[in-house]
């Protein structure tokens, strides 16, 4: 069979690719064309724009840029429509992707969406469309298949593909010797985030904590999705950059300062105590207070449905509150416990499900059960 998917991020290249993978697995005859990363490309199939032409965050940010997303929606049902697949795969994305379930379902391609948009967060007037446009929905938070039942909207819960990348994961015994890294030195780490747009907004100021904390060495965990040469300004006073290895990081950290999104619930299955921050532009803050219908940003909180860890959004996120919060992390012992036993309950509601491949067995199956 073909496929046709779309991920527009690197958490969702990461997510797409070991789906690739699974479903090579299931389907022998699978062909595969993409809008993704290096990661779906190392799976094999064809390309067609790499997510880093496609990485826009925020309100204000994506208004900017509304002709280029239109150019690439119109580029992308051309492609489609000469493809011919037998499924449109959507991954994440929700401002693109919603768009394209929409225009595929008019055009008789079956949709297919793999790890739903946040619309239980902002816009849950969306469900309805989903209903229309979404064939097969495939959701990786145990309170997604909850909330779209309210809606009479049957979803798949297929456990959470970061838990089983963690669960699976073997740290590299080189680590720290590769990186000059200190072994009699603790380590905190610095995930910025995998934007830069994000990395602008937060670097500096989670870096500006550093000279209280001269006894430990700060790592910071970078992307080769942006150019090295654009974090070289951030090495200073003693602090280590690393690209593409934050499982390597987090694995051996003391504590973590991280940029909200998926390195929260990464930084959580690794059982290392976070402070979780998040800044934008002004308009997208406001716009964003007006439509958001949840109570915390972070995923861990998130899923557990009570604050766990700590979250400084924008006007909170200073220095001086990252400050006190990291030395609560680093030596009260209370504190600590109280962050590690809510991770515990995080992971047993998570559980292991080995999610690619029970999505991809899904998928092949429905797909099969329609011809």
């Amino acid at each position: 069979m073909k496929y046709y998917l779309i991920a527009g991020e690197r958490s969702g290249d990461t997510h797409a690719a070991h789906l690739l993978h699974e479903l090579k697995g299931q389907d022998s005859a699978a062909d595969f064309r993409y809008w993704g990363g290096d990661q779906m490309q190392a799976e094999g199939g064809h390309l067609v724009h790499h997510y880093r032409e496609l990485a826009v965050m925020g309100f204000w940010e994506t208004a900017t840029s509304i002709l280029k997303f239109r150019r690439y929606l119109k580029e992308c049902q051309r492609d489609i429509l000469e493809y011919k697949p037998d499924v449109l795969i959507l991954v994440d994305y929700g401002g693109f992707n919603l768009r394209m379930a929409d225009w595929a379902k008019a055009h008789g391609v079956p949709v297919f969406y793999y790890i739903s948009p946040k619309i239980w967060a902002w816009n849950q007037s969306r469900v309805e469309k989903i209903k229309a446009h979404v064939d097969r929905m495939f959701v990786i938070l145990p309170f997604e298949e909850e909330f779209y039942q309210r809606f009479d909207y049957k979803v798949d819960y297929i456990g959470n593909p970061t838990a089983d990348q963690v669960a699976d994961f073997v740290p590299n015994p080189g680590f720290e010797a590769q990186h000059g890294l200190d072994p009699k030195k603790k380590i905190i780490a610095v995930l910025p985030g995998s934007r830069k747009q994000e990395i602008e907004e937060m670097l500096h100021e989670m870096l500006a904590v550093l000279p209280a904390f001269q006894e430990y060495q700060f790592v910071v965990a970078g992307v080769s999705n942006l150019d090295r040469a654009y974090y070289q300004h951030f090495e200073r006073n003693g602090i280590k950059l690393v690209f593409d290895q934050a499982f390597d990081l987090l694995s051996r950290a003391s504590a973590a300062l991280v940029t909200s999104g998926t390195a929260t619930l990464e930084t959580a299955l690794f059982g290392v105590p976070q402070v979780v921050c998040y800044r934008t532009s002004a308009l997208t803050y406001q716009v964003g207070k007006a439509v958001i219908k949840v109570p915390y940003i972070s995923l861990v909180n998130l899923i557990l449905g009570r604050e766990v860890v700590q979250e400084f959004i924008q006007s909170k996120f200073t220095a001086r509150n990252l400050l006190d919060e990291l030395k609560r992390l680093l030596t009260d012992q209370a504190y600590i416990a109280h962050q590690k036993a809510g991770y515990a309950e995080l992971r047993a509601k998570l559980g292991q499900h080995n999610a690619a491949r029970q999505t991809a067995t899904l998928m092949v199956k429905y797909l099969r059960e329609g011809k």
